[in-house]
């Protein structure tokens, strides 16, 4: 195995390992024994290296008296989060850039703490006299405009909860997700730009609000300067209202902005394998302490650096990069444009107008721009980058090393990044300054109690097992939004005690670490994690279709595409003209789901693989689908059910 070691870093001094020399550990493999046997000191320690400040300071670390999934975190504690990340910032330098934006035809905006702290005062006035109070939902359906970041932090420094959403979204999932939050109050665009045109959100943000009762006050960016539209009908039963106007509201002198840590700041909503799309909880006093933490130890981010991470406001990384950069006083970048448009050397341009220093980008990206004959930067375009990052998906070789070396030039580490929205970030990384190897890990972030174990629990080495979290850390879930017996089983019940994150992975002999893909099957497309229940019922739902299941397959671009198997009502239909009615399923699910979520193809079967007692056999109907092997099949309703899908291996996506 080869084993890389970036020129441009030392370790010495690098953040953590002055963190290690600080507290007297004498190795990082120590730092993780002690934070694993004294959670709650090591906690204290990490608080202070991120300088979470606290209004009334926290009487005890943690509290385990429920059990490792309810924890509880700084009992006694109340901290202002909106003045954590704003205000001592703005107090500091007032005129150091907190938020960068660029847009897809090039325009750029800077806001700096000071503009920051005052316009995120004024918006959450505004949301107040809306009727926006502690605990009540905002759900967010933007674009990367810096008025998704704005309305993040004026939502929690009034404790209402926000619910980012993809901004590729169709209004049937806004819908569904707005429902199940119970939100009051949609903020959405009436547009954006990509590669070049008008992409229009407003109809489908308008549509949603419609749908769902609890909506009373609908909120819209004019991102396309062509105003905030119509209602969609007389009477929607909801107030239209500019964001323009909201921005200029006057706050009051005396708002109070102090909660205790547990207090619910947002709802990120995932997909499992089966059912609803689930909320996870995220709180004041975990969520951004997490974030920074991973910042400041895996990436070795500092208050001076710039940070821009490829991704969407509704997907982890929109939030994490908001809340963590600024916890740490940095400059985030966010940028609605698209990475190749309109050529390859898009991103690094960007990063070179910008400064900046942090690059997250996903392994689809890298392979899509590795293809481009004008996709090397010059050597001077990166001169301010020190870090890649990258999450979301598992790399291949060839990719790591085009980023690595051609790229890179051997000097950057590429900090490969795993955790998910349960967990606030990240579980497994790489650390500046340490050696590493092509597609792998260093171990896990500090705190982070991880493991690899077979079926009975036991730990494994050299061999796949499945990845687990021996306790509890800050940042993870507080459950799912009114359903706390679905997390419970969903982490919490394969292996009492342990949280079952639902990845293969392993250790090397050199103690290098490695994931392997889900152990469940959720489907990522694009690094973009989805249940197939979601593309199963959309294609129920028409009328054609009698059954669906829905399966992720290899792509050379996206790591993972959708591919769909359907039984039909007429059965006629799969054999006369099955292309066109394979197109029509296709459009009719983008329409449900948004065009970002097409599947890649649509198969018609006289019968879906399933056990005797009506379960459908998803991962076999994957490897017969891909050529790998299918396991026991003892189970299975009728055999004959996989030869149909075997005869379609190979189909062209």
């Amino acid at each position: 195995m080869k084993v890389f070691t970036p020129s441009a870093y030392e370790w010495r001094d690098t953040r953590l390992a002055r963190f290690i020399e600080k507290y007297g550990y004498r190795s990082l493999d120590q730092l993780q024994e002690e934070a694993e046997r004294e959670p709650s000191v090591f906690w204290d320690r990490v608080v202070e290296e991120v300088g979470l400040e606290w209004v009334v300071p926290y009487t005890q670390t943690l509290d385990m008296s429920e059990g490792p999934m309810w924890p509880l975190w700084f009992i006694g504690g109340q901290l202002d989060l909106a003045d954590n990340l704003i205000g001592k910032h703005a107090r500091c330098d007032p005129h150091k850039p907190a938020l960068r934006w660029e847009g897809d035809g090039g325009e750029e905006r800077c806001i700096r703490y000071g503009e920051l702290e005052r316009e995120v005062a004024s918006v959450a006035a505004g949301l107040r006299a809306l009727g926006v109070e502690q605990g009540s939902r905002i759900a967010l359906y933007l674009p990367m405009v810096p008025e998704a970041a704005i309305m993040l932090l004026a939502a929690a420094s009034i404790g209402a909860i926000s619910v980012p959403m993809f901004s590729g979204y169709s209004a049937d999932s806004v819908a569904q997700r707005v429902q199940d939050a119970g939100a009051s109050l949609l903020v959405c665009a009436n547009g954006y730009f990509r590669r070049g045109k008008q992409v229009f959100m407003l109809a489908d943000a308008l549509s949603a609000a419609a749908a769902c009762d609890s909506i009373e006050h609908v909120v819209v960016v004019d991102r396309l300067g062509s105003g905030i539209g119509e209602r969609a009908r007389p009477d929607p039963g909801f107030a239209l209202h500019d964001y323009a106007t909201l921005a200029r509201s006057r706050p009051p002198l005396d708002a109070s902005r102090c909660f205790a840590p547990a207090t619910p700041l947002m709802l990120i909503y995932t997909s499992g394998t089966t059912g609803k799309p689930k909320g996870v909880v995220h709180t004041h006093g975990g969520f951004a302490l997490k974030a920074a933490q991973d910042m400041a130890m895996a990436f070795d981010l500092h208050a001076d650096d710039t940070l821009m991470w490829v991704t969407d406001m509704g997907w982890l990384m929109g939030p994490w990069m908001v809340f963590g950069g600024l916890l740490l006083g940095a400059t985030i970048v966010l940028c609605e444009a698209t990475p190749d448009h309109p050529d390859a050397g898009r991103l690094w341009r960007i990063a070179q107008r910008h400064d900046v220093t942090h690059l997250g980008l996903s392994p689809t990206l890298v392979r899509l721009l590795m293809g481009r004959r004008d996709a090397l930067p010059e050597a001077s375009a990166l001169g301010s980058l020190r870090v890649f990052g990258s999450t979301g998906e598992a790399w291949n070789e060839t990719p790591w090393l085009w980023l690595f070396e051609a790229v890179g030039q051997g000097r950057r580490p590429i900090i490969n990044y795993s955790g998910g929205t349960e967990i606030g970030g990240g579980i497994l990384a790489c650390f500046p300054g340490l050696p590493q190897t092509a597609c792998g890990f260093n171990g896990p972030i500090p705190g982070m109690a991880a493991d690899v174990v077979d079926a009975e629990g036991q730990p494994v080495r050299g061999s796949v097992g499945e990845l687990v979290l021996r306790q509890p850390w800050p940042g993870m879930t507080q459950g799912f939004w009114n359903d706390p017996a679905r997390y419970e089983d969903s982490y919490w019940s394969t292996l009492p005690g342990l949280w079952v994150h639902g990845d293969w992975a392993s250790i090397d002999s050199d103690g290098y670490w490695f994931v392997h893909g889900r152990s469940d099957d959720t489907i990522k497309v694009a690094g973009k994690r989805l249940g197939p229940n979601e593309f199963e019922s959309a294609l129920v739902s028409h009328p054609l279709v009698a059954e669906a299941v829905a399966v992720g397959v290899p792509d050379a671009i996206k790591g993972e595409a959708v591919v769909c198997f359907v039984t039909l009502h007429d059965k006629r239909s799969g054999h006369e003209g099955w292309s066109v009615w394979e197109t029509e399923l296709s459009e009719h699910v983008t329409r449900l789901l948004g065009k970002p979520l097409r599947p890649a193809r649509i198969h018609a079967l006289a019968q879906i693989p399933k056990t005797r007692n009506g379960k459908i056999l998803r991962r076999v109907v994957r490897n017969a689908y891909i050529g790998r092997p299918m396991g026991d099949l003892s189970s299975m309703e009728d055999p004959r059910a996989v030869d149909e899908v075997m005869k379609l291996r190979g189909a062209p996506a």
